[in-house]
C-alpha cells in the first residue's frame, strides 16, 4: 500500500507520531533508502530514550544492512554525540529522536559523513521518494551480501573530545544545577562533567521518554521554572537545562534569571575569536544586535543568515566560519564538524565563569545589551495577508528599513522586529528587540494588534 510521507518528512528531518504516522516497517525502508541515496557502505546509528526509539533504530539498521551497509550501533546517545561519532568515524549517521516533542512522537535526524546535514535539498526528498515507491511496489531488492551490525560505546570518547576543545583545567569550584528534563542530558552530563571541580545538583536525570516532570523544551519559559527555583534554593552559581536530545542548552544565572541564548552566543563568539583571531561568526537574523557588535569588537566578521540549522551549517562551510549561534540555543562549532552541540557551549560558559570571580549575571551583562520580546506565536488563517498588513503599516515611516531574508524584518536605529511564518503550522512568529523596555513593548503590541486583527 502506498503511503504519503508529506506529514512526517520535514525540511530537515523525519518526525511524526508512532505508530499512527510511521512505524518500524517504515523505519526499515528509511534505512534502506538512506544508504542508497548517500551511497554508504557503512553508517552509524544512535537513539534517545523514547519508548519507541530502540525498535525504530534497530529496524533502520536492518534496512541499511539489507542493502549491504555495515552498521555501527552506538545505542543511547545525545544528538551531538551522534554527530561526534559521524565526524570521528567519518560515516553517515542517523539519530532517532523527536527532540523536545511529546512522548508519542519520534523522528530521524540524518547526516552524511563528517556530520554534514541531510535536508530536503541534500538528499531527504530523494529518500522520501524511495520509501514511498517501495511502500507501493514492495521491499527493495536486497544486496548480494548483507552488511554487519556491531555495537560501539562512544560516550567516553565524546566527552574527552569536548573537553579537549575547551580549557577547563583552571576553573574554580562551581555549584551547578542541571535539569535534563528526563532526556539525554541525564546520560551525557555525568560523563562530560566528571573530573571537573563542580558540585553537580541533578534534576530529572532519569531517562524517561514519557517526560513525567515537564516537556523537554527549555525554550518555553514554563519548563525552566523548576530549574530557576532550584538554583535560588541551592545558592548555585548557575543552572543549565538541556532539551530532550541534549543538543541545545539553556542557561540560568545565579539569581535564577534566564540568560538569553544571544548573550551566550556573544560570549562564546568572543572566546572563539580569542583562539581564532579575525574569524567569521554566523548568527541568524533574530539573534540580538549584541551578537554582531561583540563579534566586531573582538576583531571578527559577523555573517547574518536565515533561521535553521541547514542554513547555518551551509554558511559555516561557505565562509569557513569558526562558530555560529541561534536564538533557539543551537550553537555550532567549526572544530565539531560545523555541527551543533549544546554541551560544548555549556563547557564554554563554565570555563568563562570559572576563570574569574564575578557572578554569571555580571559576566554576561556586557553581552546582553538590549531588551527582547522572545518569540511570540500567533495563530492566523492567512499568513501572507497578515504579514502584508504589517508591511503596509510600517512602510514609508521615517528611518524604517525592511528586508525579506527570512520573513519580514523591519528595522530602525532604536528597534527591530522579525515576523516569520511557520513552515508546518498556521502561525506567525514575532521577535522584537529595542534599546529599552517601553520601546520594545510599544512595537511588540502594535505588531501583534495587526497580526491578530
Amino acid at each position: 500500500m502506498a503511503v504519503d510521507l508529506s506529514q512526517i518528512v520535514k525540511a530537515y528531518d523525519v518526525r511524526g507520531v508512532v505508530p499512527d504516522q510511521w512505524d518500524e516497517s517504515l523505519a526499515e525502508l528509511f534505512g534502506a533508502a538512506f544508504v542508497r541515496v548517500v551511497g554508504a557502505d557503512a553508517i552509524v546509528v544512535g537513539h534517545d530514550m523514547r519508548p519507541s526509539s530502540p525498535g525504530l533504530s534497530a529496524a533502520f539498521a536492518r534496512g541499511a544492512a539489507g542493502q549491504g551497509a555495515d552498521v555501527t550501533l552506538i545505542g543511547l546517545c545525545s544528538t551531538d554525540q551522534l554527530y561526534y561519532a559521524s565526524g570521528r568515524l567519518n560515516l553517515p549517521g542517523a539519530m532517532f529522536t523527536a527532540s523536545h516533542n511529546p512522548a508519542q512522537y519520534n523522528g530521524i535526524k540524518l547526516c552524511r559523513a563528517g556530520a554534514a546535514p541531510v535536508g530536503q535539498d541534500t538528499g531527504l526528498a530523494d529518500i522520501r521518494a524511495l520509501v514511498e515507491s517501495w511502500s507501493e511496489s514492495g521491499a527493495p531488492e536486497p544486496a548480494a551480501t548483507t552488511g554487519t551490525v556491531d555495537e560501539r560505546d562512544t560516550l567516553a570518547d565524546y566527552a574527552a573530545h569536548l573537553k579537549s576543545l575547551v580549557d577547563v583545567s583552571g576553573i574554580r569550584p562551581l555549584k551547578v544545577v542541571v535539569d535534563a528534563g528526563n532526556g539525554m542530558g541525564g546520560h551525557t552530563v555525568p560523563t562530560v562533567f566528571a573530573g571537573l571541580p563542580l558540585t553537580l545538583v541533578p534534576m530529572y536525570f532519569e531517562l524517561d521518554g514519557t517526560f513525567p516532570n515537564h516537556e523537554a523544551n527549555p525554550l518555553d519559559p514554563a519548563n525552566i521554572v523548576d530549574l530557576q527555583e532550584r538554583v535560588r534554593a541551592e545558592g548555585a552559581d548557575l543552572g543549565i537545562a538541556f532539551d530532550g536530545d541534549a543538543d541545545r542548552c539553556f542557561v540560568v544565572d545565579e539569581r535564577g534569571e534566564g540568560v538569553s541564548p544571544s548573550a551566550v552566543t556573544a560570549l562564546v563568539a568572543a572566546r572563539e575569536l580569542a583562539k581564532h583571531p579575525g574569524g567569521t561568526v554566523i548568527h541568524n537574523l533574530i539573534t540580538s544586535w549584541s551578537v554582531p557588535e561583540v563579534v566586531r569588537e573582538n576583531g571578527g566578521t559577523p555573517v547574518r543568515t536565515r533561521v535553521g540549522h541547514s542554513f547555518i551549517k551551509q554558511e559555516m562551510a561557505r565562509t569557513g566560519a569558526i562558530f555560529g549561534g541561534e536564538h533557539s540555543a543551537h550553537y555550532y562549532f567549526a572544530d565539531f564538524w560545523n555541527a551543533d552541540t549544546g554541551m560544548l557551549a555549556a563547557l564554554h560558559v563554565l570555563a568563562a565563569l570559572g576563570t574569574q570571580e564575578a557572578p554569571l549575571s555580571r559576566l554576561l551583562a556586557e553581552y546582553d545589551r538590549y531588551t527582547g520580546s522572545g518569540e511570540i506565536n500567533s495563530t492566523v488563517t492567512d499568513q501572507t495577508a497578515r504579514t502584508e498588513a504589517v508591511r503596509e503599516a510600517f512602510a514609508g515611516r521615517q528611518g524604517v528599513t525592511t528586508d525579506e531574508l527570512d520573513g519580514l524584518t523591519v528595522s530602525t536605529a532604536d528597534w527591530w522586529f522579525n515576523l516569520r511564518p511557520s513552515n508546518t503550522e498556521p502561525l506567525l512568529r514575532l521577535n522584537v528587540e529595542a534599546r529599552d523596555e517601553p520601546t520594545m513593548a510599544k512595537v511588540r503590541d502594535e505588531v501583534l494588534a495587526l497580526v491578530r486583527a
